[in-house]
């Protein structure tokens, strides 16, 4: 059965091919333009996000990065004390508390912190600026401060970036001790923030950065058509700050945060988003370099989109990647450190690493979307992006023509996959399966590899090969199905053709294997009987067709389907192109009815004057290989195999027995439930070995007379004493049995072989007689 269905897949392989790579490349096209056109962009950002999240969303807390967190719990306790109140007043609060943070984040161990907003705005009491500076510069702490760009800053000047960064120190600044705590802080009186030149504001926020590949960097402008430029944060922090670095939200189309870009350019200088700032600090790379699809970074490289971009691997919610510690567990643990007390957070949960600080609360307005959630903090950008720069790797989109020829490949495989099985079954489940498939698929390289597969895009060109794939279906099938119509109705019952057509048991028209029962009949002595109408040949046609019609109608009825008629021979088939499991029953009723339908037809035809058509017939089953044969110019449905040689000899062989309808072995094992029959020898046929048992056919079931039984019977003994080469006795069994049924032909035709054997008897008899050709 597997080899049959693979010749069937191969025959239509071979047949469709072109159509099946035509369908495949429009459908690669079709997604191929929906994909750059933008179409598919938020099916695409829809099947990213659920595979990021099924397979990539388990990952364990970040041990590298530790997240304070500005959050309501923080902003309550604050406004509900009193002296903090005094101290720092409301969100936003003043630079004095970050001050106190950074001094405890420096006794705590802390590595590096990066402080996820902007002071562009000087405070209004500016001393508490230049204090946040100075303690900056005392702790020596790592802190790097965001920068954004906007459409209404100006130009800066061209860095110098082989001058050292600015220091925008005062003269004169008092400031009040590092030592000293809320409850005993008092105002100092605030000198004058200087004003720095604009070529060392320039240098302070820009960083070099470049593509050696060619290729521009990233414009700040973006899409927009209105220039961009830094917004410069308040002179007091320059040079106190370890760095400043962009944290312009970048999000997709939808307003959800994917991808980060690493370095841009004003047209002007270059710049670097935060957390590559802080890492070129702590890699002690004076350059950030882009090639190709890799960044780089003193030593460190990590493979990046060549548009200089990559998406994220947030690993999870921002809850569950990364440890928060709210802000006033800090500012408490500041104050117990001056007061002597032990900390209350974990002596080692900020030693060593990298602290982001951002807002959480919904009042600090930094809820951004991301493919985890909808209300994520903003901050979890810069700490997954900090997260992956330490050690990690970004998730990164596959090249353009991996995406083409998986989608080539997809909507090849449908295309083949539905156009060469054409199963209804298949049909329905295939695209469902489809999607399923290239959704593992990219989740899995997600999680891999960190490669980013499109899924849209070959989605969209299997699900349109399996649409334009049953609609050729269709279009075969209806093409098949009239073809079967025209082809069979002629030669089949027209219900048994619309039938077979309803129940979708179309022939195989490329040609199968297939047991089947065939029927051959032929007038005796047709020579002599067109003899008589040489002068008038179209008498002979219409006697001939008149046969032919009483012949073929009697098989029909009984579903047979007309294979060919050869002069006055008919060749029918049953049990194709039609499947029937009883074909060997219906070709022996529609022999026996054939018979019948021919003796009334004689009689008729005596009465006219006309030749007698006494007819034979052979009719034996077994498998053979049934389709359509023939040439370019002519070709038909019919059968070939050994099994239709045996029935035409038996056909021939009734003249031997003096039979009418001879049957083989096979025919009487699947039909003797329903069939009486006269067993007339057993045969060897020509260019066989092997011997076979032939029968004549008598009646249906129950159909027979007392008087032919009673002759069968006798001819029974007499066949049992022949096979023993017994032929004396045998003859007489016959000569009693030929005198009370004379017309009996079988009966008359062994006694004269019988008595044959008797005058010259036989050298190595074995009770088998030679059928020849």
């Amino acid at each position: 059965m597997a080899g049959e269905t693979w010749k069937i897949i191969q025959e239509r392989w071979r047949h469709h091919r072109l159509p099946m790579l035509g369908v495949a490349l429009v459908a690669t096209l079709i997604a191929g333009a929906a994909q750059w056109s933008g179409r598919l962009e938020g099916t695409e950002h829809i099947a990213y996000d659920e595979a990021l999240i099924r397979y990539t969303g388990d990952r364990k807390a970040s041990g590298q990065v530790v997240v304070v967190a500005i959050d309501q719990q923080s902003i309550d306790a604050i406004s509900q004390d009193a002296q903090l109140q005094v101290n720092f007043g409301n969100w936003p609060y003043t630079r004095t508390l970050w001050a106190r943070v950074a001094q405890e984040l420096k006794a705590a161990g802390a590595r590096a912190v990066l402080f996820d907003a902007v002071m562009d705005e000087r405070a209004s009491d500016e001393s508490a600026d230049l204090g946040f500076a100075q303690v900056l510069r005392e702790t020596g702490l790592p802190f790097y401060v965001g920068m954004v760009s906007s459409g209404s800053a100006k130009p800066l000047a061209r860095a110098d970036f082989q001058s050292p960064v600015p220091l925008a120190t005062p003269e004169s600044a008092p400031q009040p001790p590092s030592d000293t705590f809320p409850d005993e802080f008092e105002d100092a009186p605030a000198p004058a923030t200087p004003v720095l030149e604009a070529g060392a504001l320039a240098r302070a926020l820009a960083f070099p950065a470049s593509r050696t590949d060619g290729k521009p960097l990233q414009s700040l402008q973006g899409t927009s058509r209105v220039p961009r430029y830094p917004v410069p944060p308040t002179p007091a922090l320059v040079g106190a700050v370890s760095g400043f670095g962009l944290v312009d939200t970048e999000a997709d189309g939808d307003g959800s945060m994917r991808r980060t870009h690493f370095a841009f350019t004003d047209g002007t200088n270059t710049y670097v988003t935060l957390p590559v700032r802080m890492m070129a600090d702590l890699l002690g790379a004076k350059e950030v370099t882009l090639s190709g699809r890799t960044l780089r970074m003193g030593e460190r490289t990590w493979h990046v989109d060549a548009d200089g971009s990559a998406a994220l691997d947030y690993g999870g919610p921002l809850e569950t990647r990364f440890q928060q510690v709210p802000l006033i567990a800090v500012l408490d643990d500041w104050i117990r450190r001056g007061h002597g007390k032990p900390p209350g957070l974990d002596p080692a949960l900020f030693r060593g690493k990298v602290v982001v600080i951002g807002g959480t609360a919904v009042g600090v307005n930094d809820i951004k979307a991301t493919p985890f959630s909808s209300t994520q903090p903003g901050l979890v950008k810069q700490a997954t992006v900090v997260d992956t720069l330490l050690s990690g790797a970004f998730i990164t989109d596959a090249p353009a023509g991996v995406d083409l020829g998986l989608t080539f490949l997809v909507a090849l495989v449908s295309a083949v996959l539905l156009m060469t099985a054409r199963w209804t079954p298949l049909e329905v489940v295939w695209p469902v399966a489809l999607v399923a498939g290239l959704f593992v698929l990219t989740g899995l390289l997600l999680k891999t590899s960190h490669t980013h597969v499109r899924m849209a895009m070959p989605a969209l060109a299997g699900v349109g090969a399996s649409m334009a794939a049953l609609a050729f279906n269709h279009l075969v099938a209806n093409r098949e199905t009239q073809f079967i119509r025209q082809a069979f109705h002629r030669f089949m019952e027209p219900k048994l053709v619309e039938q077979m057509i309803r129940s979708r048991q179309l022939p195989r028209l490329d040609g199968e294997n297939k047991e089947i029962t065939a029927f051959f009949s032929d007038i005796r002595g047709f020579s002599t009987f067109s003899e008589r109408f040489k002068e008038d040949p179209r008498q002979l046609v219409r006697i001939l067709n008149t046969y032919l019609t009483t012949v073929s109608g009697a098989l029909l009825r009984e579903g047979g389907c007309l294979d060919k008629y050869i002069g006055d021979a008919v060749v029918c088939l049953f049990g194709a192109p039609m499947a029937q499991e009883d074909h060997a029953v219906r070709a022996c009723r529609g022999a026996l009815a054939a018979k019948a339908a021919v003796e009334a037809l004689r009689q008729d035809f005596r009465a006219k004057g006309f030749p007698d058509v006494y007819t034979r017939i052979g009719v034996n089953s077994a498998v053979n290989f049934v389709g359509n044969f023939g040439s370019d110019q002519l070709f038909s449905y019919t059968a070939i195999g050994d099994g239709m040689n045996l029935a035409a000899r038996l056909e021939g062989a009734n003249k031997a027995y003096g039979s009418v309808i001879m049957i083989g072995p096979r025919t009487y094992e699947l039909a003797r439930e329903h069939i009486e029959v006269r067993e007339l020898d057993r045969v060897r046929v020509a260019g066989k070995t092997e011997a076979v048992t032939v029968y004549e056919l008598l009646a249906l079931k129950g159909q027979l007379d007392a008087s032919t039984r009673h002759t069968v019977a006798r001819y029974h003994e007499a066949l049992g004493l022949y096979r023993e080469a017994r032929f004396a006795e045998a003859a007489a069994v016959l000569e009693a049995e030929a005198a009370r049924s004379p017309e009996d032909g079988p009966t008359g035709k062994l006694l004269e072989r019988c008595r044959e054997y008797l005058e010259s008897p036989p050298e190595n008899f074995d009770g088998v007689a030679n059928l020849e050709k």
